[in-house]
């Protein structure tokens, strides 16, 4: 509420009377209790963002490796600037009768590495995907590779780590 508080100005001085000066105080409080409820209103009537989470079901971690087929695998390397790199089969170079597997580049768009597994999906149903991250490859590329997987409903994948043969092919794809 405001308030006027009234002086007499120059109240038993003898000669010239001056004109009455009043001073104003305004009370904040009503305005200040309105800006909270304001505030708790919003804050109580607003949806916040929910984060988006992807749900991960891990295996029973066992002491021996799996074994994976030749005709069920496709592993795939991130590399720098977010390319993706793929071949069928795995990288055995060191057994002779397994052929030097066809290194392929593509990205992560909507005729990248989607449409690759997709085509993969339809031939063999039971595909086990290998992603083997570089360290030339950056975080987002786990995370798009990941979401790729859910994307797809790929069933079972593995985060390998990457070895010197798969490097090798790199390096040799490249030139």
């Amino acid at each position: 509420m405001a308030e006027i508080q009234q002086n007499a100005a120059g109240a038993g001085k003898p000669g010239k009377r001056r004109a009455k000066k009043m001073s104003t105080r305004i009370d904040m409080t009503p305005m200040v209790d309105l800006a909270f409820l304001l505030l708790t209103f919003f804050m109580l009537t607003t949806t916040f963002a929910k984060p988006y989470t992807m749900e991960l079901e891990m295996p029973v971690k066992s002491t021996e490796p799996s074994k994976v087929p030749m005709s069920k695998a496709m592993t795939i390397i991130l590399g720098k600037d977010h390319q993706v790199h793929y071949f069928t089969g795995l990288n055995a170079p060191s057994d002779k009768t397994v052929p030097i597997p066809e290194l392929k580049t593509t990205y992560f768009a909507l005729k990248g590495i989607r449409e690759v597994l997709r085509k993969r999906q339809q031939g063999e149903p039971e595909l086990v995907v290998l992603i083997k991250p570089s360290a030339d490859s950056k975080y987002q590329d786990m995370v798009d590779i990941l979401d790729e997987m859910n994307i797809t409903r790929q069933k079972k994948y593995a985060l390998v780590k990457i070895t010197q043969d798969d490097l090798t092919l790199l390096k040799t794809a490249a030139l």
